[in-house]
């Protein structure tokens, strides 16, 4: 019998959080099937059950790490207030993410600068550009957002794509060093997004 719908995505779930943790621990060179079956708890069979190859499992994180991000920031994006508010509550958003799902993020880091080489397959390549296209589009959102700000008069008058990239970049630098600390509640870490999210909007604020 085959497993039921719900069950096939729990264990594609698991794989995809297995993976995750194993590429940002060990690189995506360093990491196995092997590596990934032992932190599931699963054997190889299972993992190439659902995915092809280790690069597909790549792929997939990719994906879902793009998922989201973009579940929990684009309703900001079109939310009430002005552009800087607006514009606040998407980073706020994205921050939370990164902190809640660090791994996921790594792994699409790897995978945007290239740590990840490996001859690609056809359909690798086609899966690939979709998702660096996913990514091209958030990035879009957010400088609508900053044009928007801009018009509004709650933006200072600047290049809206330099604005975008250096916010994205600086919040995307926090996952070099941020850790989650033992004991760590969920107050403690959206006051420190929300400081570092200050930090960077303030110097965009009008």
């Amino acid at each position: 019998m085959s497993a039921s719908p719900e069950v096939a995505v729990d264990a594609r779930t698991r794989i995809l959080d297995a993976a995750a943790e194993a590429f940002t621990r060990n690189g995506f060179a360093g990491t196995t099937i092997d590596d990934i079956a032992h932190d599931v708890g699963a054997t190889k069979g299972l993992i190439y059950y659902h995915f092809r190859s280790k690069f597909d499992i790549l792929l997939a994180v990719y994906g879902e790490a793009m998922r989201r991000v973009r579940e929990r920031v684009e309703p900001h994006s079109t939310g009430p207030g002005t552009g800087r508010e607006r514009l606040t509550a998407m980073s706020m958003a994205h921050e939370l993410n990164l902190m809640d799902g660090l791994a996921y993020h790594n792994v699409v880091h790897q995978t945007v600068r290239g740590e990840a080489s490996t001859a690609l397959k056809a359909h690798q390549r086609d899966t690939l550009r979709d998702l660096n296209g996913l990514r091209s589009d958030y990035e879009a959102m957010f400088r609508r957002v900053v044009v928007e700000g801009i018009d509004d008069g709650s933006l200072r008058g600047v290049d809206a794509a330099l604005a975008t990239r250096t916010l994205l970049s600086n919040l995307n630098a926090v996952d070099m060093w941020y850790r989650r600390i033992d004991g760590q509640g969920p107050d403690e870490i959206n006051d420190l997004a929300r400081q570092i999210v200050d930090l960077l909007i303030g110097g965009l604020a009008a």
